[in-house]
């Protein structure tokens, strides 16, 4: 019996990370991290958007960093605490297989399952939903849109 609870917890909760930003918590599925590398200064360039924050080399790659708050009506933050983490593309691009966020502080993983409630609060863009987690509002990111955006201003 112990096996088939352990069996049914694994089904119905899933490992997530909280991902600090300047301004809100970011919860993503842990397979959506690739890596967090510690931040380097990026390779600018002139004219681009404000939530796109330049280049950056990863493992042989230039990946487009970005700054989720400024890509979706905040401001970009980059403070002492500040990281990247590489997260997976999901568009099916063949040429973009990772883009790269800035981050406040270290990731926290945490296992998510039915205790996650929808937050009954103000969505900005590119944020799909909202839950409550303990005192904590988590948002989650629409991935794809970030990448669409990405596409869209003709950086991917």
């Amino acid at each position: 019996m112990s096996q088939a609870v352990a069996t049914q917890n694994s089904a119905t909760s899933l490992t997530g990370l909280l991902m600090q930003l300047t301004d809100r918590t970011l919860l993503l599925p842990n397979v959506a991290v690739a890596e967090l590398i510690p931040y380097r200064a990026p390779q600018v360039s002139e004219g681009m958007p404000s939530w796109f924050l330049g280049q950056i080399a990863w493992r042989d790659l230039r990946l487009p960093l970005l700054s989720f708050e400024a890509a979706s009506d905040g401001q970009a933050t980059v403070s002492s605490g500040s990281r990247v983490a590489v997260i997976n593309a999901l568009g099916g691009r063949p040429a973009v297989k990772f883009i790269a966020v800035l981050v406040q502080g270290i990731p926290r993983s945490i296992k998510v399952g039915a205790e996650l409630v929808r937050a009954g609060v103000t969505l900005s863009p590119l944020e799909l939903d909202a839950v409550q987690f303990g005192e904590a509002v988590l948002k989650i990111p629409d991935l794809l849109g970030l990448e669409q955006k990405l596409a869209d201003a003709g950086l991917i």
